[in-house]
């Protein structure tokens, strides 16, 4: 009977979420692979001095560098293959080198900068940016999944829910900026009560939906250390510059709360469900990065502190995931990028950089998630047409492509139904592809 319960609870949960088979996954589009082309291409670690759109996640602070507004939209396409490798066990399957996700990601970008000084009567520089990801070519903005696994399942990778961020900057001082920037997350509930037979006809049904956004600040400051320390004349600290962010801790939430009454079988007040989850864990960051550069080439190097160790107490109040048992690791994130001017319309992009897994555990009972030490590469090219037909400013062309290898790692998985746990030993492995491309309007 439970089970029958369970069965129904589990399709309001799917058609409320608009992810029939999405995984369960913590990745998400920023903090996985990077916003925009460019940002991928970089490996993300020129990102915190960017002035694209993807500032207002990356370093609101940034804004300020370029004033004139922006159009950008654009695709990406991330194609997984994840696989396992059996090492044996009590009853394990056959299976070696098998790819248990190759869903890909297809998000649709869009984003917007614009130059708000003349909202002051000092044409004081304050700049607004938005930057939107909407998966399945902008079809699907809940892709939104999570279920314990017999098989195993990886941590980061799957389909990416909506991300929104909104965010403004100004300048404090001389070659100082500043920015604040929100990040908006869903947070969603729904409530059903009805009266059903054992062949699960319902009535007096009642369904109640609602979805909440939930704000989390990004903080950013950017310094040019030629126009702060020398600002009249030319010294070695010419074309450097330095940056700062802080991003609290962010993630999609979905509650359910059913109360079923079955005449004869289950009397007043009925069985009562409540599941609670949460999806798209973005960990609480703080950045910092240097940058030098001449006319010609740029180089950055950044270093992110990723706090996991406070998922843990996510995962506690989560009803799918909660028995797991889970410890994580905070990670420090070194990232390289260059960028190399070609010609005056053309630039070369590149990056690479090392990511830890936080996931310090070997088993996650139920859940089995898999979760590897990865290295990221990119290359990319920007375009940039000064005088394009028909439009009265610039035109830039971004292209990038992302490359992940994931590193061995041995993993027991284990199942509450299982006659021996754990019940097999696999190898995680794998690779992931990415491509975007995006255009980006000037005005």
């Amino acid at each position: 009977m439970r089970k029958f319960i369970l069965k129904m609870l589990t399709a309001l949960v799917l058609i409320f979420a608009g992810a029939g088979a999405a995984h369960a996954g913590m990745g998400n589009i920023a903090t996985t692979y990077g916003v925009l082309p460019a940002d991928m291409a970089s490996a993300q670690a020129l990102s915190i001095f960017t002035t694209q759109p993807s500032a207002a996640y990356y370093n609101p602070a940034s804004l300020v560098k370029e004033r004139r507004g922006e159009f950008t939209s654009g695709l990406f396409y991330a194609d997984h293959s994840l696989e396992v490798e059996s090492k044996g066990g009590s009853n394990p399957p056959d299976r070696q080198g098998e790819v248990i996700n190759d869903t890909p990601s297809k998000n649709v970008l869009l984003g917007m900068k614009t130059d708000l000084s003349n909202l002051t009567k000092q044409n004081h520089p304050i700049c607004f940016a938005f930057m939107a990801g909407v998966e399945k070519y902008g079809t699907e903005m809940m892709a939104f999944g999570s279920e314990t696994s017999r098989d195993a399942q990886y941590f980061k990778y799957d389909r990416q829910p909506l991300f929104i961020r909104l965010a403004g900057g100004t300048e404090l001082w001389r070659g100082i900026d500043a920015g604040v920037g929100l990040s908006i997350e869903l947070h969603n509930e729904a409530e059903l009560v009805a009266q059903t037979d054992l062949a699960g006809n319902t009535e007096y049904e009642t369904l109640n939906v609602s979805a909440e956004p939930d704000l989390q600040g990004i903080l950013g400051i950017s310094v040019d250390l030629q126009e702060t320390f020398c600002p009249q004349g030319n010294c070695w600290l010419d074309g450097t510059e330095m940056a700062f962010t802080y991003r609290e801790a962010s993630f999609a939430k979905t509650s359910v709360k059913a109360n079923t009454v079955i005449p004869g079988t289950i009397p007043e007040p009925g069985l009562f469900l409540n599941i609670t989850t949460i999806d798209s864990y973005k960990p609480e960051t703080i950045a910092c990065g240097f940058a030098w550069a001449n006319e010609t080439l740029r180089v950055g190097i950044s270093v992110e502190q990723q706090r996991w160790s406070d998922l843990e107490d996510e995962f506690g109040d989560d009803t799918i995931k909660d028995q797991a048992d889970w410890d994580f690791n905070d990670v420090i994130v070194p990232r390289l990028g260059v960028e190399y001017r070609l010609t005056d319309n053309y630039t070369l992009i590149s990056g690479v950089a090392f990511e830890e897994s936080p996931m310090e555990n070997e088993r996650s009972l139920d859940v089995n998630y898999l979760d590897t030490d990865r290295w990221i590469a990119g290359l990319g090219v920007s375009a940039k047409f000064r005088d394009p037909w028909l439009l009265a400013y610039p035109l830039r062309i971004d292209l990038g492509y992302q490359y992940h290898w994931l590193e061995e790692r041995d993993f027991e998985l284990t199942y509450t139904d299982a006659p021996s746990n754990p019940y097999e030993t696999v190898t995680a492995k794998g690779e992931v592809h990415v491509l975007a491309g995006a255009i980006t309007l000037t005005f």
